[in-house]
């Protein structure tokens, strides 16, 4: 997909709705590492296609989903215009995207903070979380 190859996967991890919700199914996340070039929004576009292919319906924010792709950084890039903006605006606080991250990609610094993924991680609370399977 867009001249992209797979770098490396992490394992799926179960994890808690946020925000907690009883009636949400735990979700499964995980973070596939990418090598290539590619446009940022052309890159949204794709993963947002096999998002819809896979029945997925937007009828409010943070809503149960089928799926949900989303683009975590790309390289150093710091992009502040919507649809992506890069990195992840919220990625820092989110365990479940963390700890996948941190498998596959442990030396990561987020380019616009200078943080690294460990460091990140350390200053976030405890969060329901589980390896799947």
């Amino acid at each position: 997909m867009l001249g992209l190859s797979l770098v490396a996967v992490s394992r799926w991890w179960e994890t808690a709705p946020e925000p907690p919700d009883p009636d949400s199914p735990w979700y499964v996340n995980g973070v596939a590492r990418l090598r290539g070039a590619a446009e940022p929004a052309a890159l949204l576009r794709a993963l947002q296609s096999i998002e819809d292919a896979a029945g997925r319906v937007r009828p409010y924010p943070n809503a149960p989903r089928t799926l949900d792709l989303d683009i975590v950084a790309m390289g150093g890039l710091v992009r502040a215009v919507p649809d992506p903006v890069l990195p992840h605006p919220r990625a820092h606080m989110r365990r479940f995207v963390l700890v996948p991250l941190a498998e596959v990609w442990p030396d990561w610094t987020d380019p616009a903070s200078g943080r690294s993924v460990s460091e990140m991680l350390r200053s976030l609370p405890d969060a329901p979380m589980r390896p799947a399977g």
